[in-house]
């Protein structure tokens, strides 16, 4: 081997692992954004490279472009370089590497960085199904939908500086274009708020706008709150209404969950008062969007996890039906405690559902389905038999079962009067000439039916009378008329002929005891054209002429009253008080 040859191989053998020692000693560099590499536009980011302290420039490269896209000259201590970036537009999205000079020689690229700009496409909706509450352990599905045609979804978690997933867009029968994301399982030791966007794939690093934040509750198993509201729940468009949440617990905080709603209000706790903790959650003024079913959730400053939920409360928007029902009762408005008693509600409307609500009442509206009746529907709410307690002021709506908490205008109210027991008749009639008042065959009159307990007795048999008014059998004794001081009320007539026309009838019949001879049949017949359950009663005698007395009387209208004994009675006093009614003849 010659002296040339010799040399030239050890020179070789002494620059080659030199120069592959230089290319192998310089690392690669960490580039990272801060606040984060997803930045909307028309913010500020600041881009960081760091490498050795040796570095005494680094170098800023933006792929699709051949130069660097920017140098900078190291900070103290010297290892890092930072490019600040005052206000992001579309063309800073991209992807970027860096990579450091010293004195001997450039170091490899740092791993790329993705920087995204939001804000160029209007925002999808986020929303949890089938809602945002999870049990502890639980996964849930998130629904990221969007009328645009994204080709990909991305769903982001609130303090994680990258996507926690990206999904490519389905198209459902809906025409809305989606991706669902599954997470899970959640636990309450962190928060799960989580946002998405949607891009093109020609575009990937220029974002839609975010969706409206979600946050994920976690659900355990601590005593759940009650949720209430001091008005009626059937509220009217424009109404203030007030959530409240109230617990025995110490809860911090209380959240509010609407069904099918996408947020969840939260608000710290209140002391209502002493061993109670709350939250109000104003609504209002209500709108159709508030119609709906709530609850509510407790939880801790300390903790993530929040209370059982409670009980759901539905909210009831009137007036978003155009159709107005009618209510009305069967036998009558009046009534004594243990009949049976209907409600019907009617609409000549097309609704399938019929809700009775009691004024005043805190419970929810009593639903029932609509049945189809010769033109029109309704529905019957039966009270059998009835209580003192269910008197009260009462309406009726109709609803679709689509939208089950909108509801139509409501019927005019109804005034259900129930009396303490059935063996009492209900209160008089303030109007004689209204309809609750007595008919004889269609003539208005004027006469005194005794009722006489446990003497003697008229059989009374319900009919009903045919043809025109004739003269009745009378008791052997005509009783005395009662002077008004008794109770009865005194008729004027148009004039003197009126007044000699005036004719006073009596019938003395038992206390309606049917065993004793007296019968009074109360019809509640709708179909027969007497929806107040009219008392039909004929008076006659057990061995009655032809000529009888037909009087239809409602029950409901008449006075019970006690008359004082006449004088010429003073010597032998009734064994029982007589109880007479009064009603006029012209």
């Amino acid at each position: 081997m010659t002296p040339t040859l010799t040399t030239l191989l050890l020179l070789g053998l002494s620059v080659g692992p030199r120069t592959r020692a230089q290319a192998g000693a310089l690392p690669a560099p960490s580039l990272w954004a801060e606040p984060g590499s997803v930045v909307p536009w028309g913010s500020a980011v600041t881009i960081w490279c760091q490498g050795i302290l040796e570095a005494h420039e680094f170098h800023l490269d933006k792929d699709g472009h051949s130069m660097p896209w920017d140098r900078q000259r190291p900070l103290e201590p010297g290892n890092k370089a930072k490019f600040s970036i005052t206000y992001v537009r579309e063309q800073y999205a991209g992807r970027y590497h860096c990579s450091y000079q010293s004195s001997t020689g450039s170091s490899e690229r740092s791993d790329p960085l993705e920087l995204v700009v939001t804000g160029f496409h209007a925002e999808p909706t986020l929303s949890a199904l089938p809602n945002p509450m999870v049990t502890s352990g639980g996964k849930v599905t998130l629904q990221c939908t969007s009328w645009m045609g994204f080709h990909r979804f991305v769903l982001m978690k609130e303090g994680e500086p990258r996507p926690v997933w990206t999904l490519d867009s389905q198209e459902p029968t809906s025409r809305q274009f989606q991706a669902l994301f599954l997470v899970g399982p959640v636990t309450p030791r962190a928060r799960w708020t989580f946002r998405c966007h949607g891009f093109f794939n020609n575009t990937p690093q220029l974002w839609s706008q975010p969706s409206d934040p979600l946050e994920l509750l976690v659900s355990g198993v601590s005593r759940k709150p009650s949720l209430l509201t001091q008005q009626s729940p059937v509220v009217t468009p424009g109404q203030r209404l007030t959530l409240q949440c109230r617990s025995d617990v110490g809860y911090d905080r209380f959240a509010l969950y609407k069904e099918a709603a996408r947020d969840l209000p939260q608000h710290l706790s209140l002391q209502p008062q002493a061993g109670l903790s709350g939250a109000d959650f104003p609504l209002g003024p209500v709108s159709s969007s508030h119609g709906g079913r709530y609850t509510c959730y407790g939880g801790h400053n300390l903790s993530s996890e929040w209370s059982a939920p409670s009980d759901p409360l539905d909210i009831l928007v009137t007036g978003q039906l155009l159709s107005t029902p009618s209510l009305s009762v069967q036998p009558g408005p009046m009534v004594a405690s243990g009949e049976n008693v209907t409600l019907l509600c009617q609409s000549w409307s097309f609704v399938d559902t019929f809700l009775l609500s009691k004024e005043g009442a805190a419970d929810p509206p009593l639903r029932l389905r609509s049945k189809y009746r010769v033109g029109h529907y309704q529905a019957k709410f039966s009270m059998s038999p009835v209580t003192s307690a269910q008197g009260g002021t009462y309406r009726c709506y109709g609803s679709y079962s689509t939208s089950p908490h909108l509801l139509s205008h409501p019927s005019d109210p109804l005034e259900l009067q129930v009396s303490g027991s059935s063996g009492e008749p209900g209160p008089p009639a303030t109007d004689p000439s209204s309809t609750a008042g007595a008919q004889l065959n269609g003539i208005t009159g004027s006469f005194t039916v005794w009722l006489c307990p446990r003497s003697q007795p008229v059989p009374v048999r319900p009919h009903r009378g045919r043809g025109g008014l004739r003269p009745a059998a009378l008791p052997p004794r005509r009783p005395p008329r009662p002077s008004p001081a008794s109770g009865q009320r005194q008729e004027a007539g148009s004039g003197p002929a009126a007044a000699t026309q005036e004719e006073t009838l009596y019938a003395a019949v038992q206390d309606a005891q049917p065993e004793e001879g007296v019968e009074l049949d109360q019809r509640q017949d709708a179909e027969d054209g007497d929806p107040q359950g009219t008392t039909y009663a004929q008076a006659a005698a057990s061995d009655a002429p032809p000529d009888v007395t037909y009087a239809q009387l409602n029950r409901l209208t008449l006075r019970r009253e006690t008359s004082a004994p006449h004088s010429s009675q003073a010597r032998k006093p009734p064994a029982e008080p007589s109880v007479y009614a009064a009603l006029a003849i012209r």
